[in-house]
């Protein structure tokens, strides 16, 4: 049954797109109609729809060339094409290479709902549902394929109690990743303890993560019990776990190995339960041949790796992600801002994003508390991504401008000859006149001459 999917519709007869957009309409799904291959890119850059429905026959660049952009930016976008009789061999190869389906029009409506539903039901992909079964990874906004397939392998890998090193750039999202696993596992109601190991000095380490004894150290009145004691049954989360000192990672290796830990100051030691998950952005191999991580327990954390793609590599979940961002802070500082202008979403979508999802985040916050209307226009997201605002002008007007500061040019280097400058612009005196007089400009003031003053009587 429809779910209210979002089709693209993508048909330069007009009529055609009205009649299928209102019969996908009523049978529940949500629909954007386009008449052009650009202006469907356009918009899928913006939005990545559930499913593109095209015709073959297309002004400028045709269906082929669309379908074959699709499959290589968005291997997993199911599209549908449509055919008349001559572009039959056309839409034969297109399904070789991987297009879903093709309909000859004059088309039967049923046996298109039909090729929809079956299409969506194949391919959508897992992170899109957002049934009860998901829970486990409703932190972790997406709707892209490649992190759909990286979740369906985190899954999986929750139902075992291996230990997994997850990979990414700063900002990607790691502990999400982490705590999603873990509530995914068999340990969701024991506790889940995250420690980034850059953040806590060196020194601090060792006791916050093993605890001590009373009298172990100058300070220590009292007894302490670690993180690792505190995650007993649960889940302990490293992050960072590249700057983890080495006389620390010695320690660690021994609570893997023995699965007992030690409090600092004591000879005694008290069995564990835990799950280790651990995360860096660092390149640890690197890290390893400069002797700055034990090979040894970089094999005991590195059971299975998983690695969280760049938001630059996750495109069609920038919209899905900025929007959330901007309902919730909207809702943090009490502003009436439901939503981004056109030409500020795309925007969103087009920048590098170095600082990924964080950096995102902090995007949406600083536009957030500046929004003083309820769509964020393109000039505040500008100015959020640091990036200089572009003067959009005319052609008209740019052409204006242009000659305006030519003329300008031309009467400083001459010092305000006519003759000169009409020679260097390779124009008649009159003509050249004549665009002087269109833009205001006397020759003389760039003669070094005073300016004429003004009659007193008609002040």
């Amino acid at each position: 049954m429809p779910t209210g999917a979002h089709l693209l519709l993508v048909d330069d007869d007009p009529d055609l797109l009205r009649l299928l957009s209102m019969r996908l309409t009523a049978n529940g799904y949500r629909v954007t109609a386009v008449g052009s291959a650009e202006a469907a890119l356009a918009r899928i850059s913006i939005e990545l729809p559930a499913l593109v429905i095209s015709d073959i026959r297309l002004p400028e660049r045709d269906g082929m060339a669309l379908f074959q952009q699709i499959r290589s930016q968005y291997p997993a976008l199911p599209v549908i094409l449509l055919t008349a009789h001559g572009t039959i061999p056309d839409a034969v190869e297109a399904t070789s290479l991987g297009a879903y389906a093709y309909l000859t029009k004059p088309f039967d409506a049923k046996v298109l709902l039909e090729r929809i539903e079956q299409a969506l039901s194949l391919t959508a992909p897992s992170a899109v549902r957002t049934t009860g079964d998901e829970d486990w990874r409703s932190e972790i906004i997406s709707r892209s394929q490649s992190m759909a397939e990286l979740l369906a392998e985190a899954r999986l890998v929750a139902a075992s109690d291996a230990s997994v090193l997850i990979r990414g750039e700063s900002g990607t999202g790691k502990e999400l990743l982490a705590r999603a696993i873990h509530r995914a596992s068999r340990r969701a109601k024991a506790p889940f303890i995250a420690v980034n190991c850059g953040a806590i000095p060196e020194q601090l380490l060792e006791s916050e993560l093993f605890g001590h004894v009373k009298g172990a150290f100058t300070g220590a009145v009292t007894s302490r019990e670690g993180l690792v004691q505190a995650a007993d049954g649960g889940t302990l989360f490293l992050d960072e776990i590249g700057d983890m000192p080495l006389l620390l990672q010695v320690k660690l290796l021994r609570v893997l190995q023995e699965r007992v830990v030690r409090q600092l100051g004591s000879d005694a030691g008290r069995p564990v339960d835990v799950r280790i998950l651990s995360a860096t952005h660092r390149d640890l191999d690197a890290a390893m041949l400069e002797g700055q991580f034990r090979e040894d327990l970089y094999y005991r954390l590195n059971v299975i790796t998983l690695t969280l793609p760049p938001l630059a590599q996750r495109r069609e979940d920038i919209g899905l992600l900025a929007t959330q961002f901007l309902h919730m802070l909207a809702k943090k500082y009490q502003k009436t801002v439901n939503g981004f202008a056109p030409d500020a979403l795309e925007a969103l979508t087009r920048a590098s994003w170095p600082g990924n999802v964080r950096q995102l985040y902090n995007v949406i916050e600083h536009v957030c508390a500046l929004a003083t209307a309820p769509l964020v226009p393109l000039s505040l997201i500008q100015r959020a991504l640091r990036v200089p605002t572009l003067e959009v002008l005319s052609y008209t007007e740019a052409k204006q401008r242009f000659e305006r500061n030519y003329l300008v040019q031309l009467l400083k280097l001459t010092d305000g000859n006519v003759s000169d400058a009409a020679r260097l612009a390779e124009r008649n005196r009159t003509e050249f006149y004549r665009l002087l007089q269109k833009y205001d400009l006397n020759a003389s003031q760039f003669r070094g001459e005073p300016a004429p003053v003004a009659d007193e009587r008609q002040e």
